[in-house]
């Protein structure tokens, strides 16, 4: 049996707190202590579950690049990492489009992004399948630091919403 037919994960993070922008462009938001604190608590989460990344698809803006530094220094490891502007630029359809387009032959992907993106593409590509509970924590908001772990079997290539199932959303307990 192929990768392609293996059932494969996608974890989708929101980044952690960042500061407040105020004179600052969007891009160049820097996270607060509370969000290095909440990367490193999820990287440990990340490595105690288990869930390793082959990929991380990362948002280029300073706060989601410090939020993968801060879930490194928390444990978590990734073969590759790629630093991707539609991540940050594009919406629900664009970072779709991105992990199809940079998965490969990845068994797990971690995207590092922002909300609202974040939580639609969530909701589009499980469409309420998967845990209740998962559902009802995400119906909760995705907060900060946010992980939503979806299932997903069949080639990256092919990903399209109502194709992966919700398993868990993990909010971050400080």
């Amino acid at each position: 049996m192929g990768i392609a037919a293996q059932d494969k994960s996608l974890l989708l993070m929101r980044h952690g707190k960042a500061e407040e922008g105020a004179g600052k462009p969007d891009h160049d938001r820097v996270l607060a202590k509370r969000g290095v604190r909440q990367g490193e608590l999820t990287g440990a989460w990340l490595r105690e579950q288990g869930l390793v990344p082959d990929l991380v698809i990362c948002s280029t803006a300073v706060r989601t690049r410090q939020t993968w530094d801060a879930v490194r220094h928390g444990g978590a490891r990734a073969e590759y990492v790629e630093f991707r502007r539609p991540v940050y630029q594009g919406g629900a359809e664009s970072l779709v489009e991105t992990i199809r387009e940079d998965a490969g032959e990845s068994s797990t992907v971690l995207v590092v992004g922002h909300n609202p993106t974040m939580a639609q593409v969530t909701t589009l590509l499980s469409d309420g399948d998967g845990s209740a509970q998962a559902h009802e924590a995400l119906a909760n908001g995705f907060v900060t630091s946010g992980v939503a772990v979806l299932r997903y079997s069949g080639d990256w290539a092919d990903l399209e919403f109502g194709t992966c199932k919700l398993e868990r959303f993990h909010v971050c307990e400080e």
